[in-house]
């Protein structure tokens, strides 16, 4: 596999600020496209006449697309070339935003936003996986930590981003803004990223299909269980599908010489622990999230751009930490700071929900949005080196792409259930209405990132042996032993 840490004596090495530029530029754009939309609603509903269900679908279609194909899309990476797939992933994303752009009706804004989802699919776990193959190992923990940071910073941004647009501009320029750097993005990739592989297996066409549409019928029933109701027909047909699809992909992924996703990453504990935690931030904070992004244009009233602006207390922190959380990360140890981190989510979470009232001052809610902040940045870089550092290098993009699927799927569970919660015990008629349902939430949201705090400190330190891979069709030559966190 071509490297830019295994390039020939003599060869001109690619600087390492270019390759984590061309890495995680596109990334930033998928990231920030994820929240962008959710402060454009209200316009979007005047200008496109939608419906309540459209608005939601506007959201969902995206988180659709991107959770359903992320595997397959690391797959295909791993078999015809991660850059190829990259940039085709940055290509698609592209030009769905041209698509979004140019819609006059809601049908047509839904199926651009699930092709942007698509691309989006082989742009976030294969930009991990190249920027692994793009640096020195002894480099990876900062190189991590950057990437991670350029991530938290498309997340600060995205509600910004959003109300500076819609109050500024017009609601197409959320997506217009894609275009230049798509076609800066491209020629980037092309010229400074090496192009690397997987094993050369066959593609497991049938994994493919299995996930994908199990997946995709998982988290239909999910994201339509708070409208249409948990024990409405079609999404409890949509769950017990889904989960049945699942477990037939987990019985072939056994028996296959050349899986999708090598289930004997899950006899390894940190890899296994490692994604349960990722599921579980994701749960609790980017649910909590959802509401309280909310919480501030209504109680009291503010405008999109506002609530935007404030969030930045909380969705900044992760820039500045991340980075050197990563550096830390083989000293401490993953484990302990994710489990710090999510402790600390879990703590700013509860400290918002004794402090939220109707009419909370901004100055009483900075310190606990603080808190999460740093929390969320102790949290980002670890999980993704101690993903990578526990398999093998030719497996990262499959096992970036199961670590990123655990997020998503985490990230619209917590959504779901959390907007469920709130939905049983308040609503939208008053700012104590609101209130009144946003504390409950924010408890269950507060108690499973705790519970991932806690599952995080199980992760081992020690190196840790691969199973010996005869029995899903790798190379049995291949070295079996992966450097993970060392102590110092």
């Amino acid at each position: 596999m071509s490297t830019a840490a295994s390039a020939a004596p003599g060869a001109t090495r690619t600087p390492l600020w270019l390759s984590i530029v061309a890495c995680s530029l596109p990334m930033f754009m998928t990231a920030l496209d994820n929240l962008v939309v959710s402060t454009a609603l209200r316009t979007l509903q005047q200008d496109l006449s939608a419906s309540t269900q459209d608005l939601q679908w506007f959201v969902n279609a995206y988180t659709l697309g991107f959770a359903c194909f992320l595997l397959v899309c690391a797959g295909l990476g791993d078999r015809y070339g991660r850059r190829r797939f990259f940039v085709a992933g940055i290509t698609v994303f592209t030009l769905a935003s041209v698509g979004c752009g140019l819609s006059t009706g809601s049908g047509q804004l839904i199926l651009f936003r699930a092709l942007q989802g698509l691309g989006a699919a082989a742009v976030m776990p294969l930009s991990l996986t190249l920027l692994s193959a793009a640096v020195p190992d002894r480099l990876r923990g900062l190189a991590v930590g950057l990437w991670s940071a350029v991530s938290g910073t498309a997340v600060a941004l995205g509600p910004v981003v959003g109300g500076a647009v819609v109050d500024g501009l017009a609601w197409q320029w959320i997506f217009w803004i894609n275009v230049p750097v798509g076609l800066v993005a491209v020629p980037l990739a092309l010229v400074v990223l090496k192009e690397s592989r997987g094993e050369r297996a066959r593609i497991d066409v049938e994994g493919m299909l299995l996930v994908t549409v199990g997946l995709l019928a998982l988290v239909w029933g999910i994201v339509n269980g708070e409208t249409r109701g948990w024990t409405d027909g079609r999404v409890l047909l949509a769950l017990a599908g889904g989960t049945v699809l699942l477990a037939l992909f987990t019985l072939w992924e056994r028996r296959t010489e050349a899986p999708l996703l090598p289930l004997r990453f899950y006899r390894i504990r940190a890899f296994t622990l490692t994604n349960v935690v990722s599921a579980a931030m994701y749960f609790g904070v980017f649910g909590s999230i959802f509401l309280l992004a909310q919480y501030l244009q209504i109680a009291p009233p503010r405008t999109p751009l506002h609530a935007g602006v404030l969030t930045l207390s909380w969705t900044l922190m992760p820039m500045f930490v991340a980075p050197l959380a990563g550096m830390l990360t083989n000293r401490v140890g993953g484990g302990r700071l994710m489990g710090l981190g999510l402790l600390l989510q879990a703590a700013g979470l509860a400290w918002i929900n004794l402090v939220a009232t109707v009419d909370t001052p901004y100055s009483r809610l900075v310190a606990p949005m603080v808190l999460a902040g740093i929390g969320m940045g102790l949290t980002f870089a670890p999980a993704a080196t101690v993903v990578l550092s526990a398999v093998r290098r030719e497996e990262h993009g499959k096992a970036s792409g199961a670590n990123s699927t655990a997020r998503e799927v985490g990230g619209v569970l917590g959504v779901a259930v959390l907007g469920t919660v709130f939905a049983a015990y308040g609503g939208y008629a008053s700012a104590q209405d609101f209130v009144d349902g946003v504390r409950p939430a924010l408890w269950i949201g507060a108690a499973v990132t705790a519970l991932g705090g806690l599952v995080a400190f199980a992760i081992p330190r020690q190196p840790v042996r691969n199973p010996e891979p005869e029995s899903d069709g790798a190379d049995p030559a291949a070295p079996d032993v992966r450097e993970v966190e060392q102590a110092a």
